[in-house]
């Protein structure tokens, strides 16, 4: 056990999520603020290992540091070299997903499978400690299948902390295997936070981050009174904007603020454009800018249009800026 408690570089993280941060939606997100943690979405050790090209997967914008590779695999010695080649692009952290439940990762036998098999899980971690100096972190559900206690939860704690682990990041929430798809499982299965701050009081010398079902930053603020950092997901991608909040500054016009932004976002995304970037990857992080102001269906309908005629970020942005600005006065 440690003698000092582990402490994070941010308090704040956006969860890793398929098809949703991409490299562009960091990119974007940097532009909101620098006071959270940024994760990719999970590359499995496989997509690495059988490709030459790990630009493709691992190549990052220096501007979304601090930023962490969530990996997805269960050979400790592939977990192990990927770990090698991943320190050489600056990454901050390297986070094992042992809480996916897609039949995709179950197939693969790792995700929340990993669950099941504490002595391996541990083995795994141990693996990439000694592979490279980059703080090795798990993100982990509360229980899987029939593995589902408080003791079964804090042995695997003790476990893979023993093995390198300081920084466990856990969805409040057990995966079911079978019955359950994964957006059900991040639906159904009923919320348990009391026993992510039990964990952190019985570990005091971990980082224990909690993520489920949290919505907003004065949820996450409550939740902080008892652990050490939280984890947004789905939010995240529909109000983006809510993390401004965390750069401390004064702003009396928030729409203002907003197009502020995408006219930082528009150079950035015209130039990946040109060289043939999908657009649709480019604008879909934009949708949830203006939620919950006057003009934000118009805006998440224009970028729709903006999308299927492949219109230039340039040209398409610029227009809806104005349109935008123009509807506070209608």
């Amino acid at each position: 056990m440690l003698e000092q408690p582990k402490q994070l570089t941010n308090p704040f993280m956006i969860a890793p999520m398929m098809g949703w941060t991409t490299r562009h939606y960091r990119y974007f997100m940097r532009l909101i603020s620098q006071q959270v943690t940024l994760y990719t979405e999970m590359i499995t050790t496989g997509a690495l290992l059988n490709n030459t090209d790990h630009d493709r997967f691992l190549a990052f914008h220096a501007s979304e540091q601090p930023l962490a590779l969530q990996l997805g695999g269960s050979d400790p010695s592939e977990l192990a070299k990927v770990a090698k080649i991943a320190q050489g692009y600056g990454y901050t952290e390297i986070n094992l997903n042992v809480g996916c439940p897609s039949d995709r990762v179950q197939s693969g036998c790792f995700g929340a499978v990993l669950m099941k098999d504490i002595s391996h899980l541990a083995k795994c971690i141990a693996a990439m400690k000694a592979a490279v100096p980059l703080p090795i972190t798990v993100k982990t559900r509360i229980g899987v299948d029939d593995y589902e206690s408080y003791e079964y939860l804090a042995e695997l704690i003790q476990k893979v902390s023993a093995a390198g682990c300081e920084t466990f990041i856990i969805h409040a929430r057990k995966a079911w295997l079978k019955g359950l798809s994964p957006k059900e499982n991040r639906e159904v299965p009923p919320l348990n936070y009391e026993w992510v701050y039990q964990i952190k009081r019985d570990f005091p010398a971990l980082a224990i981050a909690i993520n489920g079902g949290i919505k907003d930053l004065a949820e996450a603020r409550d939740h902080l009174r008892y652990v050490d950092g939280v984890m947004i997901g789905r939010a995240a991608w529909y109000t983006p904007y809510m993390f401004r909040a965390l750069e401390r500054i004064e702003r009396e016009d928030s729409v203002g603020d907003r197009i502020a932004i995408v006219q930082e976002y528009i150079e950035y995304a015209q130039a990946a454009f040109m060289r043939g970037e999908s657009l649709s990857h480019l604008l879909q992080p934009l949708f949830g800018l203006f939620h919950g102001l006057t003009g934000a269906r118009q805006w998440r309908y224009q970028l729709t249009q903006a999308i299927q005629m492949n219109a230039a970020p340039e040209v398409a942005l610029q227009k809806m800026l104005v349109d935008i600005a123009n509807s506070r006065h209608v």
